[in-house]
């Protein structure tokens, strides 16, 4: 089938389906025993494995969940009674399972800063071809940055309004990257919908932040929001870099990990359109489960959380990625 301009292929094996993006193929996070892979490098063809976390202000743990076959086809079709949970090591039992495409809330933050000046338009194709994959149901704001942070477009429903601030944003000045997380995290407050994503296109080089990336870092494991990142790095132009350039790839790594989202990177601006259309077929292929912790205690400690799930005959091994932490509510 055709959706958003790229061809799909399903096929089934005992109900589970697999669906694959045949033009583009990055690594997953996760074996599907439930182990984490080890942190990757802040190179170009991996991020770093998720260390995600939210402050869980109810009772209920929400943990999305993402399925993939070695050929990096997503897998459809698991059952509730597929999966196992954990937190802290005990086993919980699935309270809430669905395999369901749900209306999203998307923020944008957009690079607009000098260093991104010759791939300004192919990232404003990719932001486009991002906006494509949405639903009437869905809603998204853009904010574009540079040495400060603007709201462009607030949240709404209708891409166009988004397609039109694109197309008016200019380059120029530094990056204050970090800044625009904290701004973008603001404003999703501010959101409909339950399922939240934020979706960084920037360079990574950050320098005007007033904002730190272990500050961000606190933050970002306290909001329900899952954090991607696309990003383009020209190998071939390394050495005319600046350091805050060369930093790139792995701070919006690092971002993006702390919240159970990725980051996608190109080596060269035009492979950003497959990177935009990866990350919006991902967020419509998740899982997600819920559960309630049998430690109630509201202490505000950080619970670890796994996930396992039951390897069906007749397919390959598959790897998951997931958010694997949250922060217990407190009283105090």
């Amino acid at each position: 089938m055709r959706a958003g301009g790229w061809s799909y292929i399903g096929y089934a094996a005992r109900g589970v389906a697999l669906v694959t993006l045949l033009s583009t193929a990055v690594p997953g996070q996760t074996g599907g025993g439930g182990q984490s892979a080890p942190p990757a490098t802040a190179s170009p063809d991996a991020a770093k494995g998720p260390q995600a976390s939210f402050r869980a202000d109810s009772n209920l743990v929400v943990i999305p969940v993402s399925v993939t076959d070695p050929l990096n086809r997503f897998v459809l079709g698991l059952r509730k009674q597929d999966f196992r949970l954990f937190d802290d090591g005990v086993e919980q039992p699935v309270a809430h399972f669905s395999g369901e495409d749900v209306p999203l809330s998307i923020g944008l933050a957009y690079d607009i800063s000098g260093s991104m000046d010759f791939k300004l338009s192919t990232s404003r194709d990719a932001a486009e071809l991002f906006l494509k994959a949405l639903n009437p149901s869905d809603e998204a704001f853009l904010v574009v940055f540079n040495d400060k942070v603007d709201l462009a477009a607030g949240f709404t429903s209708q891409p166009q309004e988004i397609r039109t601030a694109l197309e008016a944003a200019q380059p120029g000045g530094l990056t204050a990257l970090l800044d625009a997380v904290k701004f973008s995290l603001n404003e999703m407050k501010k959101a409909k919908n339950p399922r939240k994503a934020i979706v960084i296109i920037s360079d990574g080089g950050d320098n005007h932040s007033t904002y730190t990336a272990p500050q961000i870092e606190a933050l970002v494991r306290e909001a329900d929001v899952e954090i991607y990142a696309m990003g383009v790095f020209d190998p071939l132009l390394s050495l005319a870099l600046t350091p805050e350039e060369v930093s790139g790839p792995r701070l919006l790594s690092e971002i993006s990990a702390q919240t159970g989202g990725r980051a996608f990177a190109a080596t060269v601006s035009s492979d950003l359109t497959s990177v935009a259309a990866r990350i919006a077929i991902e967020l419509r292929n998740q899982y997600v489960l819920s559960y309630y912790p049998k430690n109630q205690a509201r202490d505000g400690k950080y619970h670890t959380v796994e996930v396992k799930v039951n390897q069906p005959p007749g397919v390959p091994a598959l790897k998951m990625h997931w958010r694997q932490g949250y922060y217990a509510p407190s009283d105090k």
